[in-house]
C-alpha cells in the first residue's frame, strides 16, 4: 500500500476535496508505476485520478462520520 496515502474516513472535520484528490493521485501514481504520465497517457492518467476521487468522495459519504476518537497530535 502507499505509505503517503493517509486514512481520510475520522472524526470531524471530514477529508478535503483536496485530501481525496491526493490521495487518488498517489494511487493512481502507484498503480500506474508512473510519477508523471507521458504527454501521450496525461488523459487517461488524469481520467483515472478524477475517477478514484470521486468513487473515494461517494464512499466516505456513504460510510458517514467516523465514531472513533481523534488521534493524538491530529486536529480535531
Amino acid at each position: 500500500m502507499c505509505r503517503s496515502i493517509k486514512v481520510l474516513r475520522r472524526p470531524p472535520p471530514p477529508a478535503t476535496t483536496d485530501e481525496i484528490q491526493a490521495a487518488a493521485l498517489q494511487f493512481i501514481r502507484k498503480v500506474s508505476g508512473f510519477r508523471q504520465p507521458s504527454r501521450m497517457n496525461q488523459h487517461v492518467f488524469d481520467a483515472a485520478v478524477g475517477e478514484v476521487a470521486a468513487a473515494t468522495d461517494r464512499l466516505l459519504r456513504a460510510l458517514g462520520p467516523s465514531k472513533a476518537a481523534p488521534k493524538p497530535g491530529t486536529h480535531a
